[in-house]
C-alpha cells in the first residue's frame, strides 16, 4: 500500500476528511467551486482572490496551507483537489485535479453542503 504522504493518489480513503476540510473552511469551498465552474482553465491567485471575494493570502492558505490558520494537511494540494501549474516564467496556475471535479460533481449532484 503506498504512504498516506503521497498525494499522487486518489485519496478515497480520505473523503471524510476532504468533506470536513471544504465545510470547515467557506474560502476552500469557494475556491474549489470557481475552479469547477472555470474547469478545464486554471487560474491565477489574485484572479481567484477577486472571484470568491477574498484575498490572495487567503486563497494562497486555503490551496498550498499557512502556518496555523490554514492547515496543511487540509490544504486543498495537499488534498489532491488542486494542482498548481506554470503559466510562463513566475506566473503559478490553479486548477482542479481530476479527482476534484469529481468530489465537487459528487457533493453538488448530491445536494450535500460543501
Amino acid at each position: 500500500m503506498q504512504d498516506s504522504r503521497n498525494r499522487g493518489i486518489y485519496p478515497n480513503d480520505n473523503r471524510p476528511l476532504i468533506v470536513r476540510s471544504l465545510r470547515r473552511s467557506s474560502i476552500r469551498k469557494r475556491i474549489a467551486e470557481y475552479l469547477f465552474d472555470i474547469s478545464p482553465s486554471g487560474s491565477y491567485t489574485s484572479d481567484i482572490a477577486y472571484h470568491v471575494k477574498t484575498t490572495p493570502t487567503n486563497v494562497i492558505g486555503a490551496i498550498r496551507g499557512m502556518e496555523s490558520r490554514y492547515r496543511q494537511e487540509e490544504s486543498l494540494i495537499s488534498l489532491n483537489i488542486v494542482e498548481q501549474t506554470s503559466g510562463g516564467k513566475d506566473i503559478k496556475l490553479y486548477k482542479l485535479t481530476d479527482f476534484g471535479k469529481e468530489i465537487v460533481e459528487s457533493m453538488k449532484n448530491n445536494n450535500d453542503r460543501l
